[in-house]
């Protein structure tokens, strides 16, 4: 009962065509269980918050610091900011949707059924109070402006150096 020892070569082939380039685990069709995402943001609402670290820190031609403090800084940089992104929604993202659910669900609510009635009230109490006060505006501040204007317009403002 000895270990036996062999050595061989070991190759795997695989066509160009099944070789998967993406980072996504490479399944069959019928086991395909991740399906990409659809865009999270399609209004490009948060568009300036697609910030790497070359819009955060830049180095002029004239100074750079040594190649391995570069790609660590860099490396350390996505790291950083995609940890504490995953770790702050995991925190923060349900308790803030619940609220901001509440909060929209309040002011829609407040919207249609208080704010709209009230508006459509006054306009319909208003429109008569409309029709007189651009018969008043028609009669007596239309004629004042418009004098007024003519007579200013004859006034002319010359500059002089000493």
């Amino acid at each position: 009962m000895g270990i036996a020892k062999e050595k061989g070569e070991t190759s795997i082939l695989m066509h160009e065509d099944l070789f998967n380039r993406s980072i996504e685990p490479f399944l069959t069709n019928k086991e395909k269980l991740y399906t990409p995402l659809l865009d999270r943001d399609p209004n490009n609402l948060n568009a300036h918050l697609k910030v790497g670290f070359d819009d955060v820190i830049a180095e002029p031609s004239s100074t750079h610091s040594f190649d391995g403090v570069w790609i660590c800084s860099h490396a350390g940089f996505e790291l950083v900011k995609y940890v504490f992104y995953r770790l702050l929604t995991t925190i923060l993202a349900v308790p803030l949707a619940f609220v901001g659910g509440i909060v929209f669900g309040v002011f829609s609510c407040m919207h249609i059924w208080v704010v709209m009635p009230l508006v459509r009230s006054f306009m319909m109490a208003l429109a008569s109070l409309q029709v007189i006060w651009a018969s008043v505006t028609d009669l007596f501040l239309a004629p004042f402006f418009h004098s007024t204007g003519r007579c200013l317009s004859s006034i002319t403002v010359k500059a002089a150096h000493n």
